[in-house]
């Protein structure tokens, strides 16, 4: 094939449990990863020049070398010699820097679609394997739907459908640093820690608000003293109805669950107009069965 669209799905924590710092730096993880219908869109299109190229429509991103989809191709086109080149475009709609993966999701769909453009023969383990070393969530990103994570992210079950919820994501116009966040974490001295082993059985029971009731994320306690917008987002969504609110990742972004889509368009109506969000979403989950890549 020559011409490829793909969709890369944003992907949100609903718990994360920092167990240990490791001595190479990195840290040993808990986490269920859970994909939502947010996403990326991908164009790539087959070329007879030996090269790669990437065009976007936000012009503050890179598109050579440093941008992570260029990385993914690079890593397939070099390992298997292929001569030709894709030139890809890349429409971002995932907020950027934002605690939603978006960059590894999109890394993830090159992976996929370089693999179905050129025949490579690789199976989802074996791209998630390489996926690796683009990024600790791109294995995650290749696989989607619900997931158990460990190690720094990278190992994964996968786990039954979490039940169906409306989704509000609500990004707070600041950055945040992962370095930061890691960096200030004092993972020795958390004080609670989310019960992730509950949470799976919650969600294998198909039980929305038991699994709410158990969504933590360690990293709000550095996070939320920095930035208390975000406790303030948290807050906007829990007095609309949420039966749970968190922030994703490192953050800032926040989302909210909700068991009636009537109380999730009331967030977001209320974010929208309160100025506490810059970008603000109403969306689901995103399940494997649902669609495709």
């Amino acid at each position: 094939m020559d011409e490829l669209r793909l969709k890369a799905m944003a992907k949100i924590n609903l718990g994360l449990d920092v167990v240990r710092k490791r001595e190479d730096g990195y840290h040993d993880l808990r986490m269920i990863m859970q994909s939502v219908y947010l996403y990326d869109q991908i164009e790539l299109v087959k070329t007879e020049e030996r090269s790669i190229r990437v065009s976007t429509n936000l012009n503050f991103l890179p598109t050579g070398e440093d941008n992570l989809v260029y990385k993914a191709a690079k890593l397939l086109m070099d390992e298997f010699e292929i001569r030709q080149g894709v030139t890809i475009s890349l429409k971002k709609c995932i907020p950027v820097a934002a605690g939603l993966a978006g960059g590894s999701s999109d890394a993830a769909a090159v992976l996929v679609g370089v693999n179905r453009m050129f025949q490579l023969g690789l199976s989802k383990k074996d791209l998630m394997e390489r996926g690796v070393k683009i990024g600790a969530d791109v294995p995650y990103c290749i696989m989607r739907g619900t997931a158990l994570a460990e190690g720094i992210g990278d190992v994964l079950t996968r786990l039954p459908d979490a039940p169906d919820a409306f989704v509000v994501l609500a990004k707070p116009p600041i950055h945040v640093s992962t370095a930061f966040v890691y960096g200030n974490l004092k993972a020795g001295q958390l004080e609670s820690h989310p019960d992730i082993d509950a949470q799976v059985q919650a969600i294998r029971a198909g039980d929305l608000h038991q699994m709410a009731s158990l969504m933590g994320n360690v990293l709000e306690t550095v996070t939320i003293p920095q930035y208390p917008v975000i406790s303030d987002i948290k807050k906007c969504m829990m007095d609309c109805g949420a039966v749970g609110a968190m922030m994703s990742g490192s953050g800032p972004t926040v989302f909210g669950l909700f068991d009636e889509e009537q109380k999730a368009k009331a967030a977001y109506e209320s974010l929208n107009g309160n100025g506490m969000a810059k970008q603000v979403f109403l969306t689901k989950f995103f399940h494997n069965n649902n669609a495709s890549v």
